[in-house]
């Protein structure tokens, strides 16, 4: 969809990458998923399990995931949200360590498995697949490293407005009351994405629906005035 009015710039956020099978060959893409074999996941049903060995990976053909990491105090982070071309589990693959993160469909999610042995494998015999699960790896890392000094400079607040406007940009659906997130995700997650508590993203959700920013409901949010929210990501009151 089109950018939103009042957006804050930028290519760097949660759902803003191009996906793996859209960096390979046509070719390239049919001979990979003919490897494996199709997965179906409803939604809330865990795909990958954080610290479980790697067997596999994923190849995501439709619905969108969340992927997120839980500490020891058992604070649970939204670390991206991955859709349609994207591949997770690849690191655990390559690494031969155990799953960094947990992965969860969001919604109803088709995925293409592949034995972990056939992927790599494929990826010997493969440069340019190779080169381009490489050029993948470095912009996930960049976006990251961005994220976080961004982030680093921001309040909760900022960081919260920020993250509403890169998911209306990546993940929102123009409707009679504003831009709808199309992404499910609970108070939690939220938080977990911004390093945030449950109740401070409820106070700052009831904040900007007392000022006509955002509407909320049963899984809902729409967004009806970005420009409050781009006035809060840039810091207001501040500048």
């Amino acid at each position: 969809m089109p950018g939103i009015p009042g957006e804050v710039p930028g290519d760097e956020g949660l759902g803003d990458r191009v996906p793996f099978l859209a960096r390979l060959e046509k070719a390239e893409r049919a001979a990979l998923l003919a490897l494996g074999h199709e997965l179906s996941y409803a939604p809330r049903v865990v795909l990958l399990h954080q610290s479980e060995p790697s067997s596999h990976v994923l190849f995501i053909v439709r619905g969108w995931t969340k992927v997120t990491a839980a500490a020891a105090n058992g604070y649970e982070a939204l670390l991206a949200l991955r859709g349609p071309g994207d591949v997770v589990g690849e690191a655990a693959a390559l690494t031969g360590r155990t799953r960094s993160a947990t992965v969860t469909a969001l919604e109803h999610v088709r995925t293409v498995a592949v034995q972990r042995e056939r992927f790599t494998a494929f990826l010997a015999r493969s440069p340019a697949v190779s080169f381009a699960l490489l050029g993948l790896a470095s912009d996930r890392t960049r976006a990251a490293d961005r994220r976080r000094l961004e982030f680093a400079s921001m309040s909760v607040r900022e960081r919260f407005a920020t993250l509403l406007l890169e998911l209306a940009r990546s993940h929102g659906r123009r409707t009679a009351e504003g831009v709808e997130l199309s992404v499910p995700l609970s108070k939690q997650e939220l938080a977990g994405s911004v390093g945030a508590s449950r109740e401070m993203v409820q106070r700052l959700l009831k904040e900007l629906r007392e000022r006509g920013a955002v509407t909320t409901g049963r899984r809902a949010l729409v967004i009806v005035r970005p420009d409050v929210l781009r006035r809060i990501a840039r810091a207001e009151g501040r500048e």
